[in-house]
């Protein structure tokens, strides 16, 4: 049970840290149409992080809730890779970040549709529907600002070029999801490595864009070695709850 409580963790914390960090941009897009579909894509994240910890809770047998799961770790706790944790820092950011993750995101609920764990692949299959959309969002944003303007073309390029050293993390698999994936519940997300990377350059090349030969990657926030920005994501999530304990809305 262990190792499905932490497997559970490595795929939702991923939804529920990119979901706050889109919820940031609430009011801030750069048109309404793109302002509400971020948001309707942070809305779609946190429902599948719910299911996630709702089965979580169940699996630790001591009367946590979602609530607890979601608000009440520490830093160290969280499983999410580095990537979705990076900051806002302009509109090709939030585009680049948005597809480097759908990409993966999409490939992992269709294998984990498969999973013999009856839970997780009925959370799959539904959350598979949204990725899709959330997937298709971002590559177009991709195209259309890499084959835009000469400023939009180099804004996207630098978001990308930036954030592709956190690519290489998403096929880092921990102890727990080894053991899943051993099991047959959980995926071996190394299988859909070269896959991932051929769809993304393919999509990066329509939209003029140079693929990044930067050999250097980074990881720690599936460990729980985060970045200097997570600090910063928790205490804006975590206030209410760590401020007014056991609230309930």
């Amino acid at each position: 049970m262990k190792d499905l409580y932490y497997y559970i963790l490595t795929i939702a914390d991923n939804s529920l840290i990119l979901a706050q960090r889109l919820g940031e941009l609430c009011g801030h897009g750069p048109s309404l149409e793109t302002d509400i579909a971020l948001t309707n894509i942070s809305l779609d994240l946190l429902g599948q992080t719910r299911s996630y910890y709702q089965y979580a809770a169940k699996l630790t047998g001591d009367g946590k809730t979602e609530d607890d799961i979601a608000f009440l770790r520490i830093e160290r706790e969280y499983k999410n890779c580095l990537l979705v944790e990076q900051p806002n820092t302009h509109f090709g950011y939030v585009i680049g970040r948005q597809f480097l993750f759908d990409v993966y995101h999409f490939m992992l609920l269709e294998k984990l549709q498969n999973s013999p764990d009856e839970t997780l692949a009925a959370i799959a299959k539904k959350s598979i529907k949204e990725v899709s959309y959330h997937k298709r969002f971002s590559s177009d944003w991709v195209k259309r600002l890499g084959d835009g303007t000469e400023e939009s073309n180099q804004k996207m390029q630098e978001a990308i070029d930036d954030l592709w050293r956190f690519t290489d993390e998403l096929f880092f698999m921990t102890e727990a999801e080894t053991e899943m994936a051993k099991k047959g519940v959980g995926v071996d997300v190394s299988t859909f490595k070269e896959k991932y990377y051929e769809e993304v350059s393919e999509v990066l090349k329509e939209a003029t864009l140079a693929i990044p030969e930067n050999k250097y990657f980074t990881k720690g926030g599936k460990e729980g070695v985060h970045t200097e920005h997570m600090g910063y994501i928790l205490a804006d999530l975590q206030y209410m709850q760590r401020t007014y304990p056991n609230m309930q809305w």
